[in-house]
């Protein structure tokens, strides 16, 4: 009974399928022929026995794509209604209306898909014909939007594509900025609108906003007040869609009608082409900003002091900043694409290295799991290195400056405490003399090692006043004669010579150092001559020697803590290479200064200057 009562549901439901006046079409997973009713046989011109377990080719080609996504929709569920077009077996185009539905067993398996076709009518196909054609457009245009990502293009060619796609008059895009909107692009929109901006709260897109949908269709003369298109003559019509962008609303798409007219197809698109720009202005807006940040993120690369160099997984160079070229001395286009030019440390380690131009470098590496790539950082210790030198230098220096007096001292006053009574007067005379002697010479090291001190701290006393600078001169140069039989001493000081203002001890402290330098640094002997004169509002005093000169490199670093200018042979003169940096602190702290320079002839000649008393009361004072 109850497989009699299934033979007559199953006959019933065959006999519905071959009498309905619509053409019902079954297709199996495989989209091939399950069932073709006799209305699909008058629809389409072919017959069952003729399709049946066959794809049925009714399908135009450029519709296929169509095709297939209205099969996967209904696969996944839903059912799709549209207007589009299907072949009949004599070749024609027909205008058709179909419905397609998942077929699916008691249990849900899909089974295979079944559409009901019918003819649409006349004005009906038109529609669809506009509308599919429309589609198709829609779809070259988003193409066309997404391909550019320069934000300023993406925003003029949608509204370039509004007015296309929906027969717009005139189209423009908003950005929301805040309580304010601003037109950033228009098509067929007067220039001068450009720019213009409007309140959010009072403009079409604020309303759309509130009512929480995506388009809006406005026609009521109020609404058309709107400050940014009243100058748009006829203006009737206006079709507002939001563009959101990662679900917050960025802009709107205006649609101006003036001639045309809207309707259901434009709101459609309109909404459309909305959610579409939001996607490009997205995706622009990213562009861009990662544009900016590889910019910003280059800049800094290009202007770090450190050098900087990254390597790929190979160990290649694969950028090398200008620091990096400066450093090291290899220009970038040297080293990228090969190895770098020296040793590298480990990732996470430190190196330091001296390159074959003298610099020291501390060269740090670190590694960038992600790409496999090492950044390596060159960092300038030379003068780090040079001041540890220096300093060991100094250390070495003053421990000998001050072993040799010492010494001295301690035999002479051991040789005075154990044979007082066995040493003539002249012998005692003789000790003690050089007792004092070396005592002096400690006495002036260990000035000069405070005025030193003083010096980098910043913590020099001067007390500035008017003075002869002539008298002083000549007062540090008295006794200099008979100190060498090597050497002449010559001074030329006019007698009319201005007074200078600055601190006569110290101007003493600093004379009495150029001239032992003069001494010292000629040891052959020869003329030093001491010369002053009036010029330009200042008193120029030079001291002249014959002696070892002072290589172009140097004449400035002989100004430094430590430094001397002999420096193949630092300790053949002795000192702790004070004395100049001494001199020329005090000078400066009296509004002058002190300067090395080649003696024609040989030699060096050291130039001191302060300024005229008379030029600084009339406010003609000179800073060097």
């Amino acid at each position: 009974m109850g497989d009699d009562r299934s033979d007559y549901e199953d006959g019933i439901a065959r006999a519905a399928v071959a009498s309905s006046p619509d053409a019902i079409v079954a297709l199996d997973r495989d989209l091939s022929v399950l069932g073709w009713n006799p209305a699909a046989e008058r629809l389409f011109g072919w017959t069952a026995e003729e399709l049946m377990g066959r794809r049925a080719p009714i399908v135009p080609a450029e519709l296929m794509a169509e095709h297939n996504a209205v099969m996967e929709r209904v696969r996944t569920g839903g059912q799709v209604s549209l207007r589009t077009r299907r072949f009949h077996r004599d070749g024609r185009l027909m205008e058709v209306r179909v419905d397609t539905n998942a077929l699916r067993s008691d249990n849900g398996t899909l089974l295979g898909y079944v559409s009901v076709y019918h003819l649409a009518e006349d004005d009906e196909a038109a529609r669809a014909a506009r509308r599919a054609r429309l589609v198709r457009r829609l779809t070259d245009v988003v193409a066309d939007i997404n391909a550019a990502l320069d934000l300023p293009v993406v925003l003029d060619r949608i509204a370039g594509s509004l007015t296309e796609l929906t027969g717009a008059d005139a189209g423009g895009f908003v950005l929301i900025e805040g309580e304010r909107l601003r037109l950033v692009s228009g098509h067929h929109i007067p220039p001068e609108l450009r720019g213009v901006t409007a309140d959010l709260h009072t403009s079409l897109v604020g309303k759309l906003l509130r009512t929480g949908k995506t388009v809006l269709l406005e026609t009521s003369p109020q609404g058309l007040q709107d400050l940014v298109w009243a100058r748009l003559p006829g203006l009737h019509t206006v079709a507002v869609g939001i563009a959101a962008v990662g679900g917050r609303p960025y802009g709107a798409l205006y649609a101006l009608f003036a001639k045309g007219k809207a309707g259901h197809v434009e709101l459609e698109l309109l909404e459309l082409l909305a959610g579409h720009a939001g996607i490009a202005v997205g995706n622009a807006e990213a562009y861009q900003e990662a544009v900016r940040q590889r910019a910003h993120e280059r800049a800094v690369f290009d202007a770090s002091a450190d050098g900087i160099g990254v390597l790929d997984e190979a160990g290649r160079v694969i950028q090398w900043n200008p620091a990096a070229a400066e450093l090291t001395g290899f220009p970038a286009e040297r080293v990228i694409g090969g190895p770098p030019p020296f040793p590298l440390p480990e990732p996470g380690e430190k190196l330091t290295i001296q390159l074959d131009s003298g610099r020291w470098l501390d060269v740090l590496c670190a590694a960038i799991p992600e790409t496999g790539e090492v950044v390596a950082d060159f960092r300038d210790v030379t003068r780090a290195k040079e001041l540890e030198e220096a300093k060991d230098l100094f250390l070495a220096t003053t421990s000998h400056e001050l072993r040799t007096p010492i010494t001295i001292v301690h035999g002479f006053a051991s040789t005075l405490d154990a044979r007082w009574d066995n040493l003539s007067d002249a012998e005692r005379r003789s000790a003690v003399h050089t007792i004092a002697e070396r005592a002096r010479m400690l006495g002036r090291l260990v000035d000069h090692l405070l005025l030193g001190a003083r010096t980098g701290a910043d913590e020099m006393r001067i007390r500035i006043e008017t003075f002869d600078l002539g008298e002083r001169v000549r007062a540090a140069t008295l006794g200099l004669p008979v100190l060498s039989d090597r050497h002449r001493v010559e001074v030329r000081i006019p007698d009319d010579l201005p007074k200078v203002h600055g601190d006569s001890l110290a101007t003493d402290i600093l004379l009495g150092q150029l001239l032992e330098n003069a001494f010292k640094y000629s040891p052959d002997g020869g003329l030093i001559r001491v010369e002053a004169w009036a010029e330009e509002g200042q008193v120029v005093l030079v001291i002249d020697d014959e002696g070892v000169g002072i290589a172009p490199a140097d004449r400035e670093r002989i100004f430094e803590r430590f430094v001397q200018a002999d420096s193949g042979n630092r300790r053949r003169f002795g000192g702790v290479g004070l004395g100049l940096y001494i001199a020329r602190n005090l000078a400066r702290a009296q509004g002058g200064d002190v300067t090395a320079h080649s003696r024609p002839g040989g030699g060096t000649r050291m130039r001191f200057v302060l300024n005229e008393a008379a030029a600084v009361s009339r406010g003609e004072r000179h800073m060097i």
